[in-house]
């Protein structure tokens, strides 16, 4: 009776245990996401403020070369810059993923969501918009919750929120594009978000997370956990995220100049525009003003539709990373999905 006893005593107090690590946890995550929240919508009301007075949007020329740029940088510089810009937004995304390795995800998320496909997707698509991070800060996100989540749709449904669904980018969007284009890409990007999501949780409902265990953070107090997950979720992400924005500005680079104001059709264009949209890695915003840009130089409107549902929802480096947590074939399945409503979301836009 007396070891009966003692054995239930010691269940209890490893419950109550592992109950106050996940309350320390779920409030330091709130912390950062709250920190990560009044850092970018400070930045984004600045922005906002700016295109107001000013009507227009200009970007930063030495990070992405644009048509008719005389600035001359090469793909090392290029991705330097593009760090110094992203970095700490980039912070953010490896302690929020950081945060949720030290929770207890399948628990916690199944009680805050629910079960089945497209309530979850919904919900971590919304949980992911006030966080306004460009895709590759997104990234590490998608590690961290893979890490620990048993399914790919919401891990993957708030990563392509978080930059597709900016709640900023959209208010430029109105601004400087007009109510159709507006529409039409708050519209696009909602579908990339949570189709994209409810199709891979559907079709890859049994990939297996590459990701190590969770043993030993257990047995650690958290703050000591917390760190060995930043630096875990950090080893598995950065020296892909590195490499993918590498890629991504030599493809840039290599691109033929005026090859966005070629004389083609505007459904060509369109297609053109999604295929090098789709690797490109942007940082917050970017693809608004390299839009006009290409619109300034001759670029159909409805061509440029691709590059604001694209651009910002994936590039090079997030796929990479999705690859390394999950598989190629859903990484793969990610590109194509967003490629075929980018693609969609042009036809939509020069029918208007």
């Amino acid at each position: 009776m007396d070891a009966s006893a003692g054995q239930a005593a010691s269940i209890a107090l490893a419950s109550s245990e592992t109950n106050r690590k996940t309350v320390y946890a779920a409030l330091l995550l709130l912390v950062i996401v709250a920190a990560l929240f009044t850092y970018k919508s400070s930045a984004a009301l600045g922005v906002i403020q700016k295109v107001q007075n000013t009507r227009t949007f200009q970007p930063r020329t030495n990070v992405v070369p644009l048509p008719n740029n005389s600035l001359q940088l090469n793909t090392f510089s290029r991705a330097i810059n593009y760090f110094l810009v992203i970095w700490p937004a980039l912070l953010f995304g490896i302690l929020i993923s950081g945060a949720v390795r030290v929770l207890d995800p399948p628990r916690w998320w199944s009680r805050v969501v629910g079960n089945g496909y497209l309530r979850p997707n919904l919900i971590a698509g919304v949980a992911g918009m006030p966080l306004m991070l460009c895709s590759c800060c997104a990234a590490p996100i998608f590690s961290g919750m893979r890490a620990k989540s048993s399914r790919l749709g919401p891990p993957l449904a708030i990563t392509l929120a978080a930059p597709s669904l900016n709640p900023a980018a959209l208010i430029l969007t109105f601004m400087l594009f007009g109510g159709s284009i507006g529409i039409t890409r708050v519209a696009m990007a909602a579908l990339g978000v949570f189709l994209t999501a409810t199709l891979v949780d559907k079709l890859f409902t049994h990939e297996r997370a590459d990701c190590p265990t969770e043993t030993e953070e257990k047995s650690q107090s958290m703050p000591i956990a917390f760190l060995r997950s930043c630096l875990s979720v950090a080893v598995r992400t950065v020296p892909l995220i590195v490499i993918g924005v590498l890629i991504s500005m030599l493809i840039a680079l290599l691109l033929p100049r005026g090859i966005f104001l070629s004389g083609w059709g505007t459904m060509t264009s369109i297609v053109v525009i999604a295929l090098i949209a789709v690797p490109l890695a942007l940082p917050t915003f970017f693809e608004i003003p390299l839009a006009l840009i290409l619109i300034s130089a001759g670029a159909p409107l409805a061509a440029v539709v691709p590059l604001l549902i694209a651009g910002p929802a994936v590039n090079l480096p997030s796929l990479f990373t999705i690859a390394r947590t999950s598989s190629w074939k859903v990484a793969g399945m990610v590109a194509a999905t967003i490629f075929v409503i980018a693609v969609a979301g042009g036809a939509m836009a020069s029918l208007l």
